[in-house]
């Protein structure tokens, strides 16, 4: 379920929204980082700053998701991680819509409540809150709807929110409320969004691209071994990756 087996040009045809939320997030950093006339204008007008959001500039809830720490690239790649690992099996079963709503919905909770618990100086930007969302989702899914996870599926995503969980509130600079009450958030929509979904399939895609014509023949049935075999590698690389997220969870989560 997280481990990607696609090759890049079937990710970008597959899963279009999470392919598109990490191609804005990087263009906005790229942009802040090259230009500082660009980074003073779109941090100063875009981040999540209470007292301006208290005096009505409420635009802030929802253009701080895409924006992150202009002096460092791993903020927003570990964002971008995230979201190759979790987002395209939740876009798949929830469809475009309810996955953009589910994103943009528990990154501005995340956001909301940052403006009403913290200071009115309080200042923070980044998609953490969108993607403890999307987690809280997953949580959801483990705690009362057991037939659209697999068990091992459902103990990766238990570890990645214990641990994040844990570091967020152990380690100093982290916007506790944007991670705490996007998670909340993604868990409350479980029941909501999850109707007539139905269990994460990596061939669902491609059946849909196969001609309805097409007879069920595969004159490369014999390549089908060697397919097994690089199936195993990417998954050995894709638990890699999620080992590196797990360490950047307990190194890294401080820039969030």
């Amino acid at each position: 379920m997280f481990f990607r087996t696609e090759s890049f040009k079937d990710f970008l045809r597959f899963y279009p929204i999470v392919t598109g939320i990490i191609a804005l997030q990087l263009v906005i950093w790229l942009l802040t980082f090259i230009s500082p006339t660009l980074q003073q204008w779109i941090i100063l007008w875009g981040g999540n700053f209470n007292a301006a959001i208290e005096a009505g500039q409420f635009w802030r809830v929802v253009t701080s998701i895409f924006i992150h720490a202009p002096n460092s690239f791993t903020h927003v790649l570990f964002n971008s991680f995230s979201l190759v690992l979790f987002g395209p099996a939740l876009e798949q079963m929830l469809g475009k819509a309810k996955f953009i709503f589910v994103y943009l919905f528990t990154g501005i909770i995340g956001n909301v409540f940052t403006v009403l618990l913290a200071d009115p100086g309080y200042f923070s930007y980044g998609a953490s809150g969108a993607v403890y969302g999307i987690i809280g989702v997953y949580i959801f899914m483990t705690l009362f709807r057991k037939d659209l996870m697999d068990p091992s599926s459902s103990q990766v995503i238990v570890i990645i929110a214990v641990i994040g969980l844990l570091m967020t509130f152990l380690r100093p600079g982290i916007n506790i409320y944007a991670h705490l009450f996007g998670f909340i958030a993604g868990i409350a929509l479980g029941p909501v969004i999850l109707t007539k979904t139905q269990p994460f399939s990596p061939w669902r895609n491609r059946r849909r691209q196969r001609d309805p014509d097409e007879i069920g023949f595969d004159p490369n049935r014999w390549k089908k071994r060697r397919f097994l075999r690089g199936k195993n590698t990417r998954n050995i690389i894709w638990g890699i990756i999620i080992v590196l997220i797990v360490l950047g969870l307990l190194r890294n989560l401080s820039l969030f």
